[in-house]
């Protein structure tokens, strides 16, 4: 009992320090016992009956639709298919915006110009959710590939570019003196005082950025797709197959904990400097 109440204490103080940093310490275990105790709550309630198959499947029940698909398939395509269609959607989407949100962001946060051309536009469609300039998008783009990338696009478009402009904004002013007194040129200060320093930021924005992704991939597979996780979930709704919509569920989950965890490797890699 005392092990496991111990699980939940603070940290303990890193060398030389009086006090535990707020947060401080592993939660890997913590993290462990509660999907397992989740895990149970689903075997237990689906075992005594609690709630109905059509609502709840079981665990074991998953489990199999999730090897019957990636075996046989669903919706006229493989598991691995569907993973592969929503992943080149949506990293093609991430792509684009990285390459466009992140200097777009940056020279938002350098020149007032910048913040008066985009500030506007992205102040007005980012509390608009997906759905509502779908229709928009599929009437200029209509409803090929280029439809669907660009309605995740646009969703990740906004936190990865306010993102970025927040880390300009973030920079000590004393840094940027410094530099200009020692000759810096204002692309050498943007480069290596701004850039580096926004990189916290702009890494917190990509971890944002790619989940608005994936929550907008199921709306972005309701037009005239033929393949994807976002498809195969919407379909298996329609038919009330309601293990495949879990499963798809839990597949979109673990890939986008994956990247996040990726991505929380690449900010300590770059930034460790982060929170010192």
């Amino acid at each position: 009992m005392q092990r496991f109440l111990k699980l939940f204490m603070a940290g303990p103080a890193k060398p030389g320090d009086a006090f535990g940093d707020p947060g401080q310490g592993s939660s890997l275990a913590i993290s462990m016992i509660t999907a397992l105790t989740l895990i149970g709550i689903w075997f237990i309630a689906t075992t005594l009956g609690w709630v109905e198959p059509l609502f709840l499947p079981s665990p074991g029940a998953v489990v199999s639709r999730f090897w019957e698909v990636l075996t046989v398939g669903f919706a006229n395509a493989t598991l691995l298919e569907h993973t592969g269609w929503s992943m080149m959607r949506v990293f093609g989407a991430f792509t684009l915006a990285l390459i466009t949100a992140v200097p777009i962001g940056i020279f938002m946060g350098v020149n007032r110009i910048g913040r008066g051309l985009f500030d506007p536009i992205i102040e007005f469609y980012r509390p608009l959710p997906p759905l509502a300039y779908l229709p928009l998008v599929i009437i200029w783009m209509g409803i090929g590939e280029s439809s669907k990338v660009v309605l995740i696009y646009m969703a990740i478009f906004a936190p990865m570019a306010l993102s970025a402009r927040a880390g300009v904004k973030s920079v000590a002013i004393e840094q940027i003196h410094a530099a200009y007194s020692m000759g810096a040129s204002r692309w050498q200060v943007v480069r290596h005082i701004i850039l580096k320093s926004a990189l916290p930021e702009i890494l917190t924005g990509m971890r944002i950025g790619i989940g608005f992704g994936w929550t907008t991939l199921v709306a972005a597979e309701m037009v005239a797709a033929q393949a994807g996780l976002g498809f195969m979930v919407l379909n298996a709704a329609e038919f009330l197959v309601t293990d495949v919509v879990i499963m798809g569920i839990i597949v979109i989950g673990i890939i986008a904990y994956l990247f996040d965890l990726l991505m929380r490797y690449a900010e300590r890699k770059l930034v460790p400097w982060k929170g010192q």
